[in-house]
C-alpha cells in the first residue's frame, strides 16, 4: 500500500508546478513594486477632465494592489497618461425623431506610457486604452455628459491598470 501511495504522490503534486501567486506582470515591468501617477494631460476640451483622470487611474492602481503609489522621488517607475479623446455615439433616438438621442454612449480614450524613475527615456511600456459608458439624455445635455464622465473615466482607467499589472 505505501509503494502505490509513493508511486502515485509524484503525480498528484505535479498538477501545481508552475503555478505562482500573484498577477503576470509584463516582463519589462517585473522589477517595478512601486508607481508614481503623474498628473494626466487633458487634450480635450473637458474641464477638471484631467484631475478627475488622474483621480481614476490613482484609484484603479490602488485597487488593483500590484504596485504601490509612491511620491516620484520614490517611485520605481513613473505611469504618465493623456486624456486623448473623449467620443460619443448615438445608442438609441426618440421614437418618431431620428436625430433626437435618447441614449449615448461615452467612449473615453487614454494614451499612456509608464517609465523608468531614475532614467525617464527608458521606457517600459505604452498604450492606449478606453473605457464606455451609456447614459440617458435629459433635459440638459451638459448635466447628463458630466454626471456619465467619472464611470468612462474609470472603465478606461481599469484597462490601463490590467495593462500594466496583468499583460491584458
Amino acid at each position: 500500500m505505501r509503494v502505490l501511495l509513493l508511486a502515485v504522490l509524484p503525480f498528484l503534486l505535479s498538477s501545481c508546478v508552475g503555478y505562482q501567486l500573484g498577477g503576470n506582470k509584463p516582463a519589462a515591468l517585473s522589477g517595478v513594486l512601486s508607481l508614481h501617477v503623474a498628473i494626466v494631460t487633458n487634450d480635450t476640451q473637458i474641464p477638471r477632465g484631467a484631475a478627475q483622470a488622474t483621480n481614476a487611474i490613482s484609484d484603479a492602481v490602488l485597487q488593483d494592489g500590484t504596485y504601490r503609489l509612491e511620491k516620484a522621488d520614490h517611485a520605481d517607475a513613473l505611469l504618465h497618461a493623456t486624456l486623448r479623446m473623449i467620443d460619443y455615439r448615438q445608442v438609441r433616438s426618440r421614437r418618431g425623431d431620428s436625430q433626437s438621442s435618447e441614449e449615448l454612449e461615452m467612449k473615453v480614450v487614454y494614451d499612456w506610457s509608464v517609465v523608468e524613475a531614475r532614467n525617464p527615456l527608458n521606457v517600459l511600456q505604452r498604450g492606449r486604452s478606453s473605457g464606455t459608458t451609456s447614459f440617458f439624455v435629459d433635459a440638459n445635455l451638459q448635466t447628463a455628459r458630466q454626471a456619465a464622465l467619472p464611470d468612462a473615466l474609470k472603465r478606461a482607467a481599469d484597462s490601463m491598470v490590467a495593462r500594466i499589472a496583468d499583460s491584458f
